[in-house]
């Protein structure tokens, strides 16, 4: 087994631009599984407290909306795109 299962770590988040973004942000490794962590500096009855959300790693999906120069190839005919009819 890995040194760091069920281990993380956190930073401040320096991309934070409304209350809903994390003021922490890192990674968790849970029983061998990469994991994402986010914290957030709360306010209660008994002073400061952090709650703590972890989800799965964030994976940059392509977009199925077509490309433009897929759009593009749709004109073969040699017309341009900035005629005005």
């Amino acid at each position: 087994m890995a040194d760091y299962e069920n281990k993380g770590i956190l930073f401040k988040n320096d991309y934070k631009e409304n209350d809903n973004h994390p003021d922490y942000k890192g990674k968790i490794n849970v029983d061998g599984k990469e994991k994402e962590l986010a914290a957030w500096v709360k306010k209660g009855k008994k002073g400061k407290f952090l709650s703590l959300s972890v989800s799965e790693p964030y994976d940059k999906v392509e977009s199925n909306a077509p490309s433009k120069q897929a759009n593009d190839s749709s004109m073969d005919d040699g017309e341009s795109e900035d005629l005005p009819f």
